[in-house]
């Protein structure tokens, strides 16, 4: 597949997708946003990934960029590649679908268990995703579901935390990919944010749960395999 991504900070990366690409031997190209990346046709990719960021989807003036993105978004929307969104990259999608981000809401930083919501279990990705599983989540945005969409679970804290739309466009409000480093990084830049509220863990939390990274990224290899491997119909 001709597979590309757009990056808003230089420490969100793939994570462990980088794995499940490599893996596939697909053909891989990326826009870093924050440094003035040109971005592609929108017909010239099978699969667009959109990562995450500290940002939110009404941050343009901020955030001038973010203008230029969502308008190549609504070109990929309007053609028959798979997109993928991850967090920041879920919202603006769900944003483009004519939903609303709701923004500043309690924070939900660290290893929380994500329950399955029954209307997944009629799709195709119902066999990748477990009733209930540890996910690593670092956001305080949310998105309302997409008209149309099938709401794919919920956490404690956040009540949308995925959705399917027309079998190809995935979006997830929390972090499968994310690996030690990626967390690392993450609290780098944000240790202000941690310990800061019910749903907001400690460094050593974050860090200390390598059984959890190796589950997460086993499942985001899973989710992918089926996403990609049916028809967007049969999803």
């Amino acid at each position: 597949m001709r597979v590309h991504f757009l990056q808003h900070v230089p420490y969100e990366g793939l994570g462990s997708l980088q794995d499940w690409l490599q893996r596939g031997d697909h053909q891989v190209t990326a826009t870093r946003l924050y440094a003035g990346d040109g971005l592609p046709r929108p017909d010239a990719l099978d699969l667009l990934i959109v990562m995450g960021g500290p940002m939110g989807v009404y941050d343009e003036a901020d955030h001038p960029w973010l203008i230029a993105e969502k308008r190549f978004l609504d070109a990929v929307l309007a053609g028959r590649a798979r997109m993928l969104g991850i967090c920041l990259g879920a919202q603006l999608l769900a944003e483009r679908l004519g939903a609303r981000v709701l923004t500043g809401g309690e924070k939900e930083i660290g290893w929380f268990p994500v329950q399955r919501s029954p209307a997944a279990a009629d799709t195709a990705l119902a066999a990748a995703l477990p009733e209930t599983f540890m996910a690593f989540h670092w956001h305080g945005d949310s998105f309302e579901l997409p008209a149309g969409a099938v709401h794919l679970g919920r956490s404690e804290a956040c009540p949308n935390q995925g959705f399917l739309h027309e079998g190809r466009i995935l979006g997830l409000q929390y972090h499968l990919e994310m690996t030690p480093a990626g967390a690392q990084a993450l609290i780098d830049c944000h240790r202000d944010q941690l310990g800061c509220g019910p749903f907001s863990q400690t460094e050593t939390q974050l860090l200390a749960a390598e059984a959890h990274f190796n589950g997460a990224n086993r499942l985001m290899a899973q989710l992918m395999d089926a996403f990609t491997a049916t028809n967007p119909e049969e999803v």
